[in-house]
């Protein structure tokens, strides 16, 4: 298939219900699965459910994984830039050539079950990705799948496995709209991945997810492995590129870890993931240099990326109060930023006041963007309004594209002298426009290795202004006129 065909099946593909919404039951999933043979029990899978840091944790379970010398699947969404960063064999996104191959392998199974109307609709996007990404493991073949939920849990189309270990992440408040407006009903979602015969490997919780948590493993017959008395975050410093840490694990205390991440929260991710590899081999401890390399082989994007170092600007994801929280104290940890600029965009349906709440103790200026191709994103003036009460009309301005907002907060930095920073965060759909103007191949030279996998796209004047740090033309700043986890 063309480039331009591969890019018009990946738009017939994004066409379909949206993964922001859950399509009622699993039975279309299993349709597809059933038509294709059943390819999601050609190995074991290690599932990663939570509302912050599933993402990270999956891609270090697969680099330890990996160091100990499997090959390995990896499934996780959103994607950054590129619909194939959703799927992963040996640590690389699959090519544009074997994704369409895939498709057109699955595909007339795809459209029988698209007759059926199961539950009235055809099958979702995520659905079809799911299927997919199965389908690839199991022709690859891979040893291990890891295989991060994509909303929720009990009803997710991943959910069709029976996973050999069920890792539950950090439940915190997000799409209170579909999985409930408690934690108790968010954690009760979530802990549909624990069943009957797997390995639970819960991270450490507030006090409503882990009562729900814990009776789920009871339920299921579980002996849970949890973050405090089975495995820990033992010691933290900050290191040049990341940090050293020192962890728990089931061979007792190991020390002197590099992990090439900032932020507590990713430390605590990275003793969550070696606990999850240790179940996965039976709760046996691994061998220390395997750990070791694992961990130091990481590479996250867009995780308080670095990404241009004058002035320096960091990427990040977060797009929740509990991420925000985290995400802010890694930052004013590892970074010596003053003043800080950051550039925002949100969805309508996320709590943006709740995250400004936890950005405006440390951001001075903020520039404030929309996404107007998305009908989720919200509007310059909707966002505005909720901004308006964290600064005031001399420390925000607007910029109606993602590259022009980019172009601003590099110009505010750079007016305000050595020292300056901008942060580029609010929304994974922002970071990826982003990432893909700031580091248009796809590999950050700033890191150790490729981060992302898209073509270097055609850049406008603004875009590469923005990334090579040139002065933009002023925008009209006025179009219109936590507490910690516990047990």
């Amino acid at each position: 298939m063309s480039p331009a065909g591969h890019e018009q099946l990946v738009e017939q593909l994004q066409a379909r219900w949206p993964e922001h919404r859950i399509g009622p039951g699993l039975d279309r999933e299993r349709a597809i699965l059933d038509l294709l043979g059943n390819p999601e029990r050609s190995c074991p899978v290690i599932q990663i459910a939570g509302t912050n840091g599933k993402g990270s944790t999956a891609i270090m379970v697969e680099s330890v994984l990996r160091a100990a010398g499997l090959r390995v699947g990896r499934y996780t969404s959103p994607h950054l830039v590129d619909l194939r960063e959703r799927i992963c064999v040996d640590g690389e996104p699959i090519s544009a050539q074997r994704f369409d191959e895939i498709w057109s392998q699955i595909e007339p199974m795809v459209t029988m079950v698209d007759q059926q109307h199961i539950d009235g609709i055809e099958p979702t996007f995520f659905e079809v990705m799911t299927a997919m990404a199965f389908a690839v493991f199991a022709d690859a073949p891979v040893d291990v799948a890891v295989v991060e939920v994509g909303l929720g849990g009990r009803w997710d189309a991943t959910n069709v496995v029976d996973a050999q270990v069920a890792v539950v992440a950090p439940v915190a408040m997000d799409h209170m709209n579909i999985l409930g407006d408690t934690l108790t009903k968010i954690a009760t979602e979530k802990a549909g991945i624990i069943k009957p015969g797997s390995s639970a490997v819960i991270a450490g919780q507030k006090p409503e997810a882990a009562a729900v948590l814990l009776a789920q493993c009871t339920d299921a017959g579980v002996q849970p492995i949890l973050e405090g008395p089975d495995f820990a975050l033992l010691e933290r410093r900050p290191a040049v590129g990341g940090q050293v840490i020192r962890i728990q694990t089931a061979g007792g205390p190991l020390g002197e870890l590099y992990l090439p991440l900032f932020g507590e929260h990713m430390a605590h991710n990275a003793a969550l993931a070696v606990a999850a590899v240790e179940a996965f081999m039976g709760g046996k401890p691994l061998n220390p240099q395997i750990i070791e390399r694992g961990l130091a082989e990481v590479v996250a994007p867009a995780r308080l990326e670095v990404v241009r170092r004058t002035p320096p600007v960091i990427l990040d994801t977060f797009h929740n109060p509990h991420g925000a929280h985290s995400a802010m104290a890694g930052l004013t940890e590892s970074f010596e930023l003053n003043p800080l600029v950051a550039v925002v965009a949100s969805m309508r349906d996320k709590d943006t006041d709740g995250v400004f709440a936890e950005m405006a103790g440390s951001v001075g200026q903020v520039v404030l963007t929309t996404m107007p191709e998305l009908p989720r994103a919200r509007t310059l003036e909707d966002i505005d309004a909720v901004a308006s009460r964290y600064w005031d009309e001399d420390h925000r301005s607007q910029a109606p594209t993602v590259a022009e907002a980019i172009g601003r907060g590099i110009e505010l930095a750079e007016l305000a002298g050595p020292g300056a920073g901008v942060l580029i965060a609010g929304s994974v759909v922002l970071a990826g426009q982003a990432r893909a103007i700031l580091v248009p191949d796809g590999v950050n030279r700033l890191s150790s290795g490729p981060q992302a996998v898209v073509e270097t796209p055609e850049l406008s004047d603004q875009e590469i202004a923005a990334m090579e740090g040139e002065r933009l033309e002023p925008v009209d700043d006025d179009p219109d006129g936590d507490d910690e986890e516990t047990w």
